[in-house]
């Protein structure tokens, strides 16, 4: 089936694509999560309606995404959760979570669509994330998750 990706899906393509994805793929995951709507010969203006937005929110330049980088990984990131006595979680941390306390630690505000948890995050402690700036700049973040 052919789709346009209407946000970047990581191992797939950047927002504005168009792909082509196995139909369950498709239809059971990437169109019910709005990361793609179908193809048709219509929608080549929408495609290009999404590059231009993309435009707009993307970092431009690979200087642009370094310096992003720096900020990124200069900030003690600590994240207050609910938490069992053994040091599990009540649920798991997200990556709007994660986006929330990068911003509320003083560091840039980051779309939670690019933050990639390699694991869902179940434990207090250390973890380290990425978040994917441009194609070329991933940025590594440390998170402290602590019990609230």
């Amino acid at each position: 089936m052919k789709i346009i990706l209407t946000h970047e899906v990581s191992g797939l393509g950047a927002a504005g694509e168009v792909v082509d994805v196995k139909d369950g793929y498709a239809r059971n995951y990437l169109i019910p999560r709005k990361f793609a709507i179908r193809w048709t010969k219509g929608g080549e203006k929408d495609v290009e309606q999404i590059r231009r937005a993309r435009k707009i929110h993307e970092i431009q330049t690979i200087e642009q995404a370094n310096q992003v980088k720096a900020q990124l990984e200069g900030v003690k990131v600590r994240l207050a959760v609910r938490s069992g006595d053994a040091g599990r979680l009540f649920g798991s941390v997200t990556p709007a979570d994660v986006a929330s306390a990068i911003k509320a630690a003083g560091g840039p505000e980051v779309d939670k669509r690019r933050i990639e948890l390699g694991a869902p995050i179940k434990t207090l402690g250390a973890h380290e994330t990425s978040v994917r700036l441009h194609p070329e700049v991933a940025a590594k973040v440390s998170i402290e998750v602590v019990a609230a």
